[in-house]
């Protein structure tokens, strides 16, 4: 597997993500539902970006196709150099494993596990070993400052430290891309806005970031926004700037 994904990275690829002429449609009632029409999309090493638009709009769409979750119907997808467009299944899930973190707004944690446990499954997965998989999730919820919360359960924890378990358990395999859908959106606004703090922090430390939102709150931390409308991107504002597309 690490030879596939070697022949088919781009030496020296200064982005993390770069998707050109990427569609993606659905066959229902026999009908084909375009979901996302042909889009181009560079995120940089190291940008913090905002999806956003309605329900429907397609961002849920492109967060599968980003998260190797799903494959574009035609078009290119490469990340952090890996074309991984036209990968299999087993192929991709090993990329997700090696340069995806993923953070969801239901945290997604083992409800007897405790929050080491948690972090450590990604590593368990990827065959670390026991005492090198305990430094490296102990070292990534203290760097969410959980370390005294190491042994304790989700039931013991708030709502926002278990988030805070979900991203460490998304960092411990540092990932070249921290992916997070809707990550506020089980948080009372005051808990929410902590854990965008968070984020911030992340993004100042070198960590590339993509947040799924519908949440205008949400979108205002990031560094970059794109908004998404009937599958086109509607607009596209970098620092304010904005680009409106055509």
């Amino acid at each position: 597997m690490q030879a596939t994904t070697d022949r088919t990275r781009e030496p020296g690829s200064a982005d993390v993500i770069r998707v050109q002429g990427v569609t993606r449609e659905f066959a229902m009632g026999g009908e084909i539902v375009h979901a996302l029409r042909p889009l181009d999309l560079v995120v940089p090493r190291n940008q913090y970006l905002a999806i956003m638009g309605p329900s429907g709009s397609g961002k849920s769409t492109l967060m599968n196709i980003l998260g190797c979750l799903d494959t574009p119907t035609r078009g290119e997808y490469w990340l952090n150099g890996i074309a991984v467009s036209q990968m299999s299944d087993t192929a991709l899930a090993h990329v997700r494993n090696r340069e995806i973190g993923f953070v969801f707004q239901t945290f997604n944690l083992l409800a007897r596990a405790t929050a080491l446990r948690n972090v450590e499954l990604p590593l368990l997965y990827a065959g670390v070993p026991a005492p090198e998989r305990r430094r490296r999730a102990t070292a990534a919820l203290e760097r969410v400052q959980l370390g005294a919360r190491l042994h304790h359960r989700p039931n013991e924890l708030s709502g926002g430290q278990r988030q805070r378990v979900a991203v460490a358990r998304a960092l411990v395999t540092e990932p070249a891309l921290l992916l997070a859908d809707e990550p506020t959106g089980n948080l009372d606004s005051r808990t929410g806005e902590e854990v965008m703090a968070m984020f911030e922090q992340l993004h100042a430390e070198g960590q590339t970031i993509v947040v799924v939102t519908h949440d205008a709150g949400v979108g205002a931390h990031a560094q970059r926004r794109l908004v998404l409308r009937d599958g086109r991107v509607e607009s596209d504002a970098v620092n304010g700037a904005q680009r409106v597309a055509s």
